[in-house]
């Protein structure tokens, strides 16, 4: 099957498209916009597979239970890095993040679950504008686990962290019986450094901003899905996207370029990531259909599972918002390098409604885009 790209839909176009929007409908995204500012609820009584999947029961665990109880100034700013000052440095912090990966299998065409470790955490440490300086691992290992597999991970770490010109600095190690766990699980603490005050940071995004993403969506979760035979589809070019975001990130940074926010796309999808980012920076988003860029294969895998390409796992792709002048330049930046031949304008930012995401389609209408709901692509990073 061949791989095809959408191009790249114009401000103009989506602009246009949003004043087009009816006075009934404004309405009612208005009325949506009000119900999601109220603060969210857990309203379950235990824990689902819905709450891990990176959408809509992730957001409201993660702020309702965690984020009430462990409320402080940093955790509040809910980042994928926390940005710590050192006491009597003025210029510099330090970047930390923390992840766990859980992928089924734990080796699937273009990765495995050791290269996936270490490219999610430089990326969560790169889209923060920092520059990473080591990992931690910790491996949770089931009874029984072959040790050729073992060492086959810990061997594809050490590719990725080689390449990334990252060490894995230090690590644990734990053993649960039999049947207590799938194979293997990995968690792992990265650590950076960043300028202070940051130059990325939800309160720089305003409306007129850009939007962009970096490549193809959904090329990591489609391939784990075909992995496991869960999808009765030939895709002899899909591959997982995962790879580290930090050589495209500081080339952006380093370029001048006024880049406001930035955000890898992995659980939950873009779509995901974009509705984060509304209700986060109290703003809305507006993205034209066309100018999404999915391969054929993705697409066909969306169609059998009747999902949307946007809200399936990417591993090494990011959205970035810039402002509107310098949109051009980071475009062409990113299509430079190898992180990014695909990239492409998505959209941009709006003052209202505030919180939303909607999508200029094809054919002509428009439609709110939400969260990921539920659980489609379990296991995948």
């Amino acid at each position: 099957m061949t791989e095809t790209v959408t191009q790249p839909g114009s401000g103009a176009a989506i602009r246009a498209a949003s004043a087009r929007i009816a006075d009934p409908e404004q309405r009612v995204l208005e009325r949506i916009a009000e119900i999601r500012k109220r603060k969210p609820t857990l309203r379950e009584d235990a824990i689902t597979m819905s709450h891990g999947a990176g959408g809509k029961a992730s957001h409201t665990l993660t702020t309702a239970l965690f984020g009430d109880i462990l409320s402080n100034p940093v955790l509040d700013q809910l980042g994928d890095q926390a940005v710590l000052a050192l006491p009597g440095v003025d210029q510099v912090g330090i970047a930390v993040t923390t992840d766990s990966f859980v992928v089924s299998p734990l080796f699937f065409p273009g990765g495995d679950i050791g290269e996936l470790a270490v490219n999610g955490t430089i990326n969560d440490l790169a889209v923060g504008g920092a520059t990473p300086l080591g990992i931690s691992a910790a491996f949770i290992l089931e009874e029984g686990l072959d040790i050729a597999l073992l060492r086959r991970v810990v061997e594809s770490m050490r590719r990725a962290a080689d390449r990334a010109g990252v060490y894995v600095v230090t690590g644990d190690t734990k053993v649960v019986p039999r049947g207590k766990a799938d194979q293997l699980f990995i968690n792992t603490t990265g650590v950076g450094t960043v300028a202070l005050p940051p130059q990325v940071a939800l309160h720089r995004i305003a409306p007129g901003d850009v939007v962009l993403l970096s490549g193809a969506m959904g090329d990591h979760g489609a391939t784990v899905m075909l992995a496991r035979g869960d999808v009765d589809l030939e895709a002899d070019n899909l591959r997982s996207d995962t790879m580290a975001l930090h050589g495209l990130t500081s080339a952006l940074l380093a370029d001048g370029i006024d880049v406001h926010f930035m955000r890898d796309a992995t659980r939950g999808g873009v779509a995901t990531v974009l509705n984060e980012i509304a209700q986060a920076a109290g703003v809305a988003v507006a993205i034209a259909e066309d100018s999404l860029p999915v391969h054929d294969e993705v697409r066909g895998v969306a169609e059998i599972l009747g999902i949307d390409p946007l809200y399936i796992a990417n591993e090494g792709k990011l959205v970035a918002v810039v402002a509107r002048d310098h949109a051009p330049r980071a475009l062409e930046l990113m299509r430079s390098r190898p992180e990014g031949t695909e990239a492409a304008v998505i959209g941009e930012v709006m003052a209202e409604p505030e919180g939303m995401v909607f999508i200029h389609t094809g054919f002509g209408g428009t439609r709110v885009v939400d969260m990921l709901i539920g659980d489609p692509l379990p296991r995948i990073c």
